[in-house]
């Protein structure tokens, strides 16, 4: 009976396939390999004469007898979304966050260009210079090891071998070990309270080790650092697609990652003139010390400043708040969740995506770990003094900005990521060339140091392959655990990079360039079989929805400016399109149920 029972219940679920009032039963059949897990789940009917719509000052519709008063707060437009259709999908905590502010999360808010614009700019002029900041020290507190390298670390320690490749490798085994935890505490813990911890820590990690003199004691503190650090970038992704729309993100996460851009430029120049300071200890101590205070007096404002969701933004009033959240539906990767969703870990590990993601992260990561500990080392090698090599290190950073920047812009403007990572990828090809094929003379000094420079273009990769992993991931557990996947490619990438060179190796460091030609050369191959299998994606979602009923084409408002996506709204508001209106307004309802990107036939790929 009991089995009996449950086989009722779940049969007389909205969206159980055999239940008579869906829509349709899903029959479509999975791409043909074992990585995908797809859901058969159906879509409840949709009433476009459902839909009703209020703007200011045109009058309102009646007011819902369910809602709270909060509903009917004068400055807000609500525009009918699912009351008449019913809703069984579970919430996402958008949906949470409306109820807590006194809102029915089955209403829409209406945005006005102008309102999106001004709450852009709200975000923009607090949390990204929160996020900008933390990224630059980071950078700038991992890249120590590589400044005291040049000041007497190696030769004070007595370290041999090996054994400063792994103080550099030692840090992303810590951040490797620690990502799978990492994604379980970020959807438990509040995002803000949490990351200013973890800023603290490697903070006050980062000035004790001004006391270690031995190679394990080295050790011990670089893994701790890494440990700490390694909730940074995963934390990162998550306030990006918890703030901003999928066609605002590459440009974000283009700026905090270009944060290493000035970490090389400041680092450098901050270096120099910290080495050089009467302070008693050695020069590397003097920069181990100094950028660990700074790290820990910045995270009591991080504390303070960084909100833990839209709901929670201080600089947001109640309206705006609304609006920020409103504003991500199109996005349909929700906002965040507090639930650990196992269903979404495991179509994470299924779904081929994600190791394309890991494939072409871990690809850009081997070389980026490899130059980034020895970059000094390299410019050193091709006949300079340890001042100059320092100083001629700082248009690597400049390079890295430019490339970072101007990448994600290009990627924007154009709405394509794939394109511009292959192209950002062919300058290091050449730079490879360069460095493997002149010699280490008087007179190749300057070749050599072009070289390197269109080397320094790589890090433009870098974001680019997080806002595109991230676009084309929904869920909250799913994005969580994708993230984390995409750091545990970028930590392998980074313990293997420094290992390929070796100092008994100078001055040519071929066997790390060889390497660093090779995996430059992947990513490319890889970029192409990423496209191709989202543009299946795109055709199989595309055919499941002429099968619910619906437009077999969705008009993706995320990609688009505020003042674009209104255009596009109007464009399609002809006489015979009413029904395709009907429709296009129904497109967002799951956005916030917390469904992933393969259940969800709403999702819309980008490339």
């Amino acid at each position: 009976m009991i089995g009996q029972d449950q086989q009722s219940s779940s049969l007389s679920h909205p969206l159980h396939p055999k239940n008579p009032i869906s829509t349709y039963t899903c029959p479509f059949n999975p791409p043909p390999h074992s990585f995908i897990f797809f859901y058969h789940y159906s879509i409840n009917s949709i009433d476009p004469g459902s839909i009703k719509m209020s703007a200011r000052g045109l009058g309102s519709t009646s007011p819902d007898p369910g809602a709270s008063s909060h509903d009917q707060h004068p400055l807000m437009d609500l525009v009918d979304g699912e009351e008449a259709r019913g809703r069984s999908h579970p919430e996402g905590a958008a949906a949470d966050l409306m109820r807590r502010l006194g809102v029915s999360p089955e209403r829409r808010i209406k945005v006005t260009p102008e309102d999106d614009a001004r709450v852009l700019r709200r975000i923009d002029m607090v949390v990204l210079p929160l996020m900008l900041a933390v990224y630059f020290l980071q950078g700038l507190d991992k890249a120590t090891i590589a400044y005291a390298s040049i000041f007497g670390l190696i030769e004070d320690t007595k370290l041999k071998g090996n054994q400063f490749s792994w103080l550099s490798s030692i840090v992303y085994v810590a951040q490797l070990i620690a990502q799978f935890p990492l994604a379980w505490l970020l959807v438990k813990l509040p995002i803000g309270k949490f990351t200013s911890c973890m800023v603290t820590l490697w903070g006050l990690t980062l000035t004790f080790m001004a006391a270690a003199h031995t190679f394990h004691s080295l050790l011990f503190a670089r893994f701790w650092l890494g440990a700490f650090e390694a909730s940074i970038a995963p934390s990162f992704v998550a306030i990006t697609q918890m703030f901003w729309r999928r066609r605002e993100q590459p440009l974000r996460m283009s700026y905090w990652y270009a944060m290493n851009g000035f970490t090389g430029v400041f680092g450098s120049l901050a270096t120099w003139w910290l080495a050089q300071l009467p302070f008693g200890l050695k020069p590397y101590q003097t920069i181990f010390v100094a950028f660990g205070i700074i790290t820990v007096c910045f995270s009591t404002v991080l504390f303070s400043y960084m909100p833990d969701s839209p709901a929670e933004a201080k600089f947001l009033d109640k309206h705006d708040k609304l609006i920020a959240i409103e504003r991500l539906r199109m996005n349909q990767t929700g906002v965040m969740s507090r639930q650990w969703r196992w269903d979404h870990f495991w179509e994470t590990m299924r779904d081929l995506k994600t190791w394309l993601w890991f494939s072409l992260i871990f690809s850009i990561s081997v070389p980026s770990g490899g130059v980034g500990s020895f970059g000094p080392l390299l410019i050193k090698s091709f006949g300079f003094d340890s001042f100059h090599a320092i100083l001629f290190n700082a248009p690597f950073g400049v390079v890295q900005f430019i490339s970072t920047v101007g990448g994600s812009y290009v990627a924007t403007k154009y709405h394509k990521k794939g394109p511009v990572i292959a192209f950002l990828a062919l300058f290091p090809i050449v730079g490879c060339m360069i460095m493997l094929s002149t010699p280490h003379t008087p007179d190749g000094r300057n070749t050599l140091l072009g070289g390197y420079y269109m080397i320094s273009v790589f890090p433009g990769i870098i974001p680019l392959i997080y806002s595109w992993s991230s676009s084309n991931t929904a869920g909250d557990t799913k994005g969580k655990c994708n993230s984390s996947v995409l750091f545990i490619g970028q930590s392998l990438g980074n313990i293997i990079g420094p290992l390929l060179y070796k100092p008994s190796e100078a001055p040519e460091y071929h066997r790390g360039l060889y390497w660093n030609l090779l995996l430059y050369i992947a990513i490319v191959g890889l970029v192409v079989v990423t496209t191709m299998y989202l543009t299946y994606l795109n055709r199989d979602h595309s055919r499941r929805r002429v099968m619910a009923g619906k437009d077999a084409v969705i008009v993706d408002y995320s990609l688009y400016s505020p003042e674009e996506a209104d255009r596009l709204r109007r464009s399609k508001a002809t006489e015979g399109q009413h029904i395709e209106n009907a429709r296009d307004a129904t497109v967002g309802d799951h956005a916030f149920d917390d469904m992933t990107d393969l259940v969800n036939d709403e999702f819309v790929f980008v490339f």
